[in-house]
């Protein structure tokens, strides 16, 4: 098994090396033929500047010698060509020995095609219009390089191998460089997850990287590992208080039994009533945890309709206004605008939420209080606030006041309640595709708010 780094090196350089090869073999390719095209073009010049020489040559003599033109011998020797001069008739008049420059060593170190073959073309000599004679020129190669024309093709060549190997180092360097840079993050994200799922959740991956794909990743496995850390820590809080809030009645249920059993309690009947209270409350958090069950359930029935949120939390506030006037609070319902507050629920699901709701906003609101429920609404959504002066959420609670029997600061936890209410509220209100946000700080109250979609009119 490969590491990333590994892979992603080998990758690069494998594909910068097929890209420096192919780049070679198109560069080398295209120079040849510019260099070929090139050479063919000084060739025909050449051709030229011979039939030109020698129809000036005869121009002069008006008939062809021994000697006419014969000074083209030596530049033909040296450019390794050959030239046999011919009169009208086609009868030589003077010609070179072709294997005079078969064997020289200039011919032998050039890399052309059809290199060792010999062979010739032959132009017509002309004047006046009429044809005069042929010169042939002869050669062992396709195209004729000089030592020059040879050197200078071979040090091009040797630029590009050079500079292919120069830009293979460089490109290897950088791809060992870059893929550190991008696996280094990676690696060290993937070893967050494998501590992860080893099960510890406090560590945070620290690395530093420009690249937006791994930093989302890096700071959703941040937000995983601080989510899994908090629902371990609610794990093992859920355990504990299951313990305490079912273990306290029945310890007292025991205590008290075995002291009348004992005779050192008589049997009266206001103990009796105070064991029965112990039973009741033993069953209402044992029936809250089966409806938290059955909430969480997906075979829960809903019976969806239009419910006018309006008229159902003015009876709520009616059913609350008494025991907010024993302790003195004010409580107001407040609507915005003269709308219809309509939406697609389940009235008697609903009416578990505000009323458990407006029930703690009670409950936690000290005497001389003040408690608002506020309605309103914009064009696509219907809000429902209710807000409190009571002693408020800390902080560090706020994020978990809707998980299982949790319960935060002591004044809270003293407060008569199993700590399921909000757990219960929020499920039902996740089933209405409603959403629910606290606002709150210790010591000056908290605000909950309801979100539904309206029903359009």
């Amino acid at each position: 098994m490969k590491t990333i780094r590994k892979k992603i090196s080998i990758l690069l350089v494998t594909c910068s090396l097929a890209s420096i090869v192919l780049t070679m073999m198109i560069v080398n390719f295209t120079i040849n033929d510019i260099f070929e095209e090139y050479i063919a073009d000084v060739q025909n010049k050449r051709y030229e500047r011979i039939v030109t020489y020698l129809e000036e040559a005869y121009k002069n003599e008006k008939e062809w010698n021994e000697t006419s033109g014969i000074e083209l011998m030596h530049e033909a020797y040296m450019s390794n060509y050959n030239l046999t001069l011919y009169d009208k008739n086609s009868r030589p008049v003077w010609g070179m020995n072709p294997m005079d420059i078969r064997n020289k060593i200039h011919l032998e170190n050039m890399k052309v095609q059809d290199q060792g073959i010999y062979t010739t073309k032959k132009f017509e000599l002309k004047y006046n219009g009429e044809i005069v004679g042929y010169v042939e020129v002869g050669q062992y190669a396709s195209l004729l390089m000089t030592e020059e024309d040879v050197l200078f093709k071979a040090s091009i060549n040797k630029s590009i191998a050079i500079s292919g190997i120069i830009t293979l180092f460089i490109i290897t360097a950088a791809s060992l460089y870059f893929s550190k840079q991008f696996s280094a993050p990676i690696k060290e994200v993937a070893n967050m997850s494998v501590k992860l799922s080893k099960g510890e959740f406090k560590e945070k991956s620290n690395v530093k990287t420009d690249i937006e794909e791994i930093v989302n990743l890096k700071n959703s496995i941040n937000i995983l590992a601080e989510k899994l850390n908090n629902q371990d820590m609610l794990r093992r809080r859920l355990v504990s208080d299951i313990s305490h809030e079912l273990r306290t009645p029945l310890n007292v249920l025991q205590n008290n039994l075995e002291a009348m059993i004992d005779g050192v309690f008589p049997v009266s009947h206001q103990r009796l009533t105070h064991l029965n209270d112990e039973i009741v409350r033993f069953g209402k958090l044992l029936n809250n945890l089966e409806k938290l069950k059955e909430f969480e359930s997906e075979s829960l029935k809903m019976n969806f309709k239009s419910i006018n949120l309006l008229y159902m939390l003015g009876n709520l506030y009616n059913d609350f206004l008494t025991e907010a006037e024993h302790k003195n609070i004010e409580f107001r319902l407040i609507k915005e605008g003269n709308v219809g507050y309509f939406i697609l629920g389940d009235a008697d699901k609903l009416k578990q939420v505000f009323i458990n709701l407006m029930n703690n906003a009670v409950k936690f609101t000290d005497e001389n209080g003040e408690i608002s429920i506020k309605i309103y609404k914009d064009e696509k959504k219907i809000f429902v606030e209710i807000q409190d002066n009571g002693i408020g959420i800390k902080k560090e609670d706020l994020p978990f006041i809707f998980e299982h029997l949790y319960r935060g600061d002591k004044s809270r936890h003293e407060t008569e309640g199993s700590g399921i209410g909000l757990t219960i509220a929020k499920n039902i209100l996740d089933l209405h595709s409603a959403a629910i946000e606290v606002e709150s700080e210790e010591g000056k109250g908290s605000l909950f708010k309801v979100i539904f979609d309206a029903l359009i009119d």
